[in-house]
């Protein structure tokens, strides 16, 4: 390039830098007064601009806000805010290249793309005031005008250290600035240190935040480390706060006899609880007891939280801000304080207890005749293990063998009404790590739904069931309740059916349905179909996700996925925030009083099912941190698999033998160039046309493991090509 050539260039450059930044003052300017007009002349003077050159620049900015939608021609020459396009609220959802789009509050909106360079350092997960402007192919894009709320004030990552400065390199894919740290502001941290960090400041025209080490949480690798480090990233409190403690070490374990005069006393049924063997929060029980009439009275008995926890009190304002327990792989970090978790309100065997209690009348045949709600007082009389109730219902002598296989069979009389009634029939699969002394994951085991587990899941939900009608006064002939937080399920999105339709084709299946109605129980079939075949767990897990998720709303839609018209949460308010908040509102009906929430029920329904998003998001984490720490030392070991997934960079493979997902990179497949196909759902080689499918049994070998990313990499066994 010539000299004269280069002149222009930089000319150039300079003309368009001096264009965004004149764009920048003047969206600010019409912002901080969206109801004042502007010519060029009145934005020069406010601008301090007196050259001919510059204001000159200022007209042709004025007119490209206007060709963006940001600003309307209010008369000739003279501009004003555009506020149909202006000020839409929502949150950021990065991308790892740079960009993001924005979930707006409005749910009815589609989500809006926002180019990296307008993002105006919103970060992932941010709540932001966006303009819409006209983007490519007559598409709407965002721009940030203002970053309404941080998401976080603090940031995990791990610490390289140069020899003036540091960087933190952030664990999140989604936040592509690392941040800038001075050394006197390292706190310790060695070179390589995972660390809790926090943006102290971002000057104008620096592309990277200042920050400064708050903790030093460890080695990256070290599971206390890593699991701090998921916590942190989804903003959870890792400690209790010192008047929340101060409130539990209060709570005592002796019950106040005045109480138990108030309450009905229930210790002379037979009570036991059912539980995983490992469980420390006990919150429900049931208890048994032939009525003089023959029929049966049952009782669903669930820790009364709400009689220790206070509206309003520190353990109160803590449990709400959390909304529910976290269940990591290797730990528990509870809603409420272990004094209350774990001793006051938990059913522990042999130890009277205060509860709040659903007690139904009914046959043999599950025919309910009466219900009651109420506060009582139980005492367990024996703590089962699933594994030990499941070994009872399958034929092992034992005490109370009469009793279990009584309301064992109750509850399957309840779920097979449940499924005829339109109800999904998911078989929960969770995939639990054998850890050793240290920590460290030594197997994997795949714990499935059986009947003891559905026994004690149909009388929790007949209890929130029939709370929720009570609550929403069904049959009375009024509208649902809008003071009660009900747990709903929307009915299935179209669009996602169809591509799971798409998807179980691909194993020679297939989904036909002429009305929305008949999704449920076509997809019954089809899970009955698959049940002993490999394929069962990626089907039933598509299935999932091709579903609404469930949430907690005021406004009653009823629940999709169980078939109820009315349902709540009632039964687990140990560790979820809307249960206690039912109790309330329960025992305020009762006592025929209500509790005026205003609009802070919805808020609290909003916050909580929030709270349960980033606490999944963290579990799934968990687990995938433990998949690559398991796969430590079979770096080049190779295995079995199935394709669990497909991309544009890549596929999916989960090991068949111990359930750990990798990603196989597009270029590495060998054979052919092959590339994603989108219309049919599939990877495919352009010259051999080879397919990749949902389902597909391949061979893979382990390649490569990012414990920061919890990546798994691995690459095709194509004995061919070996």
């Amino acid at each position: 390039m010539s000299r004269r050539n280069k002149g222009k260039s930089k000319s150039s450059g300079g003309k368009n830098k001096l264009k965004h930044h004149l764009k920048e003052a003047i969206r600010v300017i019409f912002n901080k007064d969206n109801d004042a007009t502007y010519d060029y002349k009145a934005i020069s003077e406010r601008l301090q601009i007196t050259d001919t050159q510059t204001r000159k620049v200022i007209l042709s900015v004025l007119n490209e806000l206007k060709s963006e939608g940001f600003l309307d021609e209010f008369t000739r020459g003279r501009f004003s805010l555009n506020t149909s396009n202006k000020g839409l609220i929502g949150i950021i959802d990065a991308t790892s290249r740079g960009g993001a789009y924005v979930i707006l509050e409005d749910e009815k909106l589609e989500d809006i793309f926002v180019h990296a360079k307008n993002r105006n350092r919103a970060l992932h997960g941010d709540t932001v005031k966006i303009d819409l402007i006209p983007g490519k192919r007559n598409k709407l894009e965002g721009v940030v005008t203002e970053i309404v709320t941080r998401k976080s004030a603090f940031f995990v990552g791990v610490i390289k250290v140069q020899n003036k400065f540091a960087f933190l390199l952030t664990d999140s894919h989604k936040m592509s600035e690392d941040l800038y740290i001075p050394l006197e502001k390292l706190k310790g941290a060695q070179d390589g240190d995972k660390v809790m960090a926090r943006i102290t400041s971002w000057p104008s025209g620096v592309d990277n935040p200042y920050g400064e080490v708050i903790e030093v949480l460890g080695r990256p690798g070290e599971n206390d480390a890593e699991m701090l480090g998921i916590l942190i990233k989804q903003d959870w409190n890792i400690k209790f706060p010192e008047q929340v403690m101060k409130e539990a070490e209060n709570v005592g374990t002796v019950l106040d006899p005045e109480e138990i005069k108030r309450r009905r006393d229930m210790r002379d049924r037979l009570t036991f609880t059912i539980d995983p063997w490992d469980a420390k929060d006990f919150d429900d029980a049931l208890s048994l007891k032939t009525l003089e009439n023959g029929n049966y009275e049952i009782g669903v008995h669930i820790a009364d939280v709400s009689y220790y926890v206070q509206p309003g009190s520190a353990m109160d304002e803590e449990a709400k801000k959390r909304g529910n327990s976290v269940y990591l792989v290797d730990r528990v970090v509870p809603m409420l304080p272990e004094q209350l978790s774990n001793i006051a309100c938990s059913l522990r065997p042999n130890e009277d207890k205060f509860t709040f209690s659903a007690v139904f009348e009914m046959d043999e045949k599950g025919k309910i005749y009466d219900a009651w709600f109420g506060r009582t007082v139980t005492h367990s009389d024996r703590r089962f293990t699933y594994e030990e109730a499941q070994e009872v219902i399958e034929g092992k002598s034992e005490e109370l063998k009469t009793e279990i296989l009584l309301l064992d069979s109750i509850a399957k009389i309840h779920r097979k009404k449940r499924l005829k009634n339109g109800a999904l029939s998911i078989t929960s699969e969770e995939i639990r790590f054998q850890l050793d002394e240290k920590g460290h994951p030594i197997g994997v085991l795949k714990k499935v739904s059986k009947d003891a587990h559905q026994l004690i899941e149909e009388f929790m939900l007949l209890a929130n069931k029939k709370v929720a009608s009570f609550l929403g006064d069904q049959g009375k002939g009024k509208a649902a309740a809008e003071d009660v937080i009900y747990r709903v399920h929307d009915k299935p999105d179209d669009l996602k059916i169809q591509t799971f339709s798409m998807f179980i084709e691909k194993f020679g299946y297939d989904l036909k349905f002429s009305s929305m109605e008949e999704v449920a129980p076509k997809m019954n079939q089809l899970f009955a179909q698959v049940k002993d075949t490999p394929e069962f767990s990626l089907i039933q897990s598509m299935a999932i996700r091709s579903m609404a998720k469930a949430a907690y709303d005021t406004v009653n839609i009823g629940h999709y996925g169980l078939a109820f018209s009315y349902y709540t949460h009632f039964t687990s308010p140990i560790r979820r925030y809307a249960d206690l908040i039912v109790h309330r509102l329960l025992q305020a009906k009762l006592d025929q009083q209500k509790i005026n929430y205003g609009n802070q029920l919805k808020e609290i329904a909003k916050h909580i099912s929030a709270q349960e998003r980033k606490a999944v998001d963290a579990e799934r984490e968990s687990t995938k941190y433990f998949q690559v720490k398991f796969l430590e030392d079979k770096l080049g070991f190779e295995f079995d698999g199935t394709v669990s997934g497909l991309a544009e960079f890549g596929l999916f493979v989960r090991i068949d033998e111990n359930h750990c997902e990798g990603m196989v990179n597009m270029q590495s497949i060998p054979g052919d160039h092959f590339y994603f196909d989108a219309d049919k759902f599939r990877i495919i080689g352009r010259k051999h046309k080879e397919e990749y499918n949902f389902g597909d049994k391949v061979r893979v070998r382990v390649t490569g493991l990012d414990i920061g990313k919890r990546q798994i990499d691995m690459e095709l066994i194509d004995e061919a090509f070996e």
